[in-house]
């Protein structure tokens, strides 16, 4: 595994598919932080799922509505933001094809390329 990716540019042809429907793309990354674009069709969804990172996003197209464990959520369109804590469920469901960037402290292991 590569310890350190200090720069990256957006390539769509290094998408890994996450769930059908979602795609991402690992950017920059170290032992710390990890920056991801994510790619979302609309009508795929994420269960809920926790993890140990704590997950900052941002919408750069799109409409998200993110899902909650006690049964809330938010919706979440072009210029906002939003935050996961480490280890809080949460899921979503995409309402139109979205394009997000995310962040995770510390970084997730699974997604280095």
């Amino acid at each position: 595994m590569l310890e350190k990716t200090p720069i990256a540019h957006l390539d769509p042809s290094r998408k890994v598919p996450v769930r059908p429907g979602i795609d991402r793309v690992t950017l920059a990354y170290n032992k710390d932080l990890m920056l991801c674009y994510f790619f979302l069709k609309k009508g795929s969804k994420l269960e809920l799922h926790r993890h140990v990172a704590v997950q900052n996003g941002y919408v750069i197209k799109g409409k998200v509505r993110f899902l909650k464990e006690d049964g809330s959520s938010f919706l979440a369109g072009p210029g906002d933001g939003y935050v996961f804590d480490s280890n809080e469920m949460h899921g979503s469901e995409v309402l139109e094809d979205s394009e997000l960037i995310e962040c995770f402290t510390p970084m997730r292991p699974e997604y280095v390329p």
